[in-house]
């Protein structure tokens, strides 16, 4: 880096060139004022320069929400659809409001920890508490912003490494029992059949929310008993996205008679509303979906809201929609069937993400057999244990 300094008054004025800023693409300059000699002035002027090389001087004049929404320019192709969504919403939320003005060099780690707190105590709406999961999450989102600033040269070094966002304690897992799960599912047969079938998929086969609205008619062979898992549907930035599953593999999921018998039903309703309207209800048509020809899929979202407001009305609180998955895991696991089989049936990548279902409430009893319906019993899922291709396919081979 070159540098420079002249003699003003009794005073020595440094200068060293830091090349152009990040942003502005203007020229930037360090200076600094040295009293002493020349010899001496020249010394602090090289190791002004070596600071300068080193990016130990600032060199741009941004702000924390300049280098955000340049990363998130730069980042966001690459995330999926659904943490595109919740990324944007966290920079406007929480990240921009109360740092969007801060000079990204006068941001130190003192000071995200006194941001950190003031989330956790009134960052929410209306002045509320955020969990420490989202002051978390926050402070995730902004870490690897300031990394890839450390990498445009925008800043020495990220606060962001120094600072102490809050533990987040281990989420107590609790899914439903199957008494609670046969009375949502009896509610929900009562007022919204298609509703009780969601249900029972959902507590049959494990598989994600995005996955099940996402399931076609052409995904599903009710003469062998099983359908394919390969597309998941979420929330984008301009509406819903049909994309890969998860984990970008397929997956054959057996279905036991109980299903199978649900899922014709629920074809036949379908069939029957289309044919009713002059139309005939086509292959590729969701299995849920609320239009007369299956062309748009339940939102993911609605689904959850349904299943809350069916909750509320059985009086189980607690529960989630989501931990249907966990009931699934946690009763095959009890009931003996090996963890990667459960694996496989789950579309987990790994065994060790299965095993962290089975933690549950230690205030709820564990019942070592299932007594909802036939989907959960064993006898089907020891037989497919002995035939199915192996481990590393993730593939379950109907019973």
């Amino acid at each position: 880096m070159p540098g420079s300094m002249r003699l003003r008054g009794d005073s020595w004025e440094l200068k060293v060139y830091l090349g152009r800023d990040a942003l502005s693409g203007r020229k930037r300059w360090a200076y600094r004022t040295f009293r002493g000699g020349k010899r001496e002035a020249q010394r602090a002027l090289a190791a002004m320069v070596a600071e300068a090389d080193r990016g130990g001087l600032a060199r741009t004049t941004a702000t924390v929400g300049d280098l955000l929404e340049e990363w998130y320019a730069h980042a966001a192709p690459s995330f999926s659809p659904k943490n595109v969504v919740e990324t944007r919403g966290v920079l406007d939320r929480n990240l921009l409001p109360f740092l969007g003005t801060v000079p990204l060099t006068k941001l130190g780690a003192a000071d995200l920890d006194r941001f950190y707190r003031r989330l956790a105590d009134k960052g929410g709406r209306s002045g509320r508490p955020l969990s420490a999961s989202t002051v978390r999450r926050t402070h995730g989102i902004l870490h690897r912003a300031l990394v890839q600033g450390v990498r445009w040269g925008w800043l020495v070094q990220n606060p962001a490494a120094s600072a102490t966002p809050p533990r987040v304690p281990t989420p107590d897992i609790r899914p439903p029992s199957p008494a609670e799960l046969a009375r949502l599912f009896g509610l929900a047969k009562e007022t919204d059949a298609d509703l009780a079938d969601f249900i029972l998929l959902a507590a049959a086969t494990g598989a994600r929310r995005s996955e099940l609205v996402a399931l076609r008619w052409s995904d599903v062979d009710l003469d062998a008993g099983r359908l394919t898992v390969s597309r998941g549907i979420v929330s984008g930035p301009n509406g819903l996205v049909e994309k890969d599953a998860k984990t970008h593999a397929t997956r054959q999921v057996s279905l036991d008679a109980t299903s199978v018998e649900a899922l014709r039903a629920h074809l036949e309703r379908a069939s029957e509303r289309a044919t009713m309207c002059g139309i005939r209800l086509p292959a590729v048509a969701f299995v849920f979906s609320a239009e007369i020809d299956g062309s748009v899929s339940w939102h993911p979202d609605s689904a959850s809201r349904s299943f809350a407001r069916l909750c509320r009305r059985a009086g189980i609180k607690g529960v989630r929609l989501h931990d249907l998955r966990h009931y699934v895991a946690t009763r095959l696991l009890s009931s003996g069937v090996d963890v990667r089989t459960v694996a496989g049936r789950l579309g987990h990548r790994n065994a060790a993400t299965t095993s962290t279902c089975t933690r549950t409430s230690s205030s709820r009893p564990t019942e070592r057999r299932p007594t909802c319906w036939g989907s959960c019993s064993t006898t089907p899922w020891r037989r497919m244990q002995s035939r199915r291709r192996g481990p590393e396919s993730g593939t379950d081979r109907p019973t």
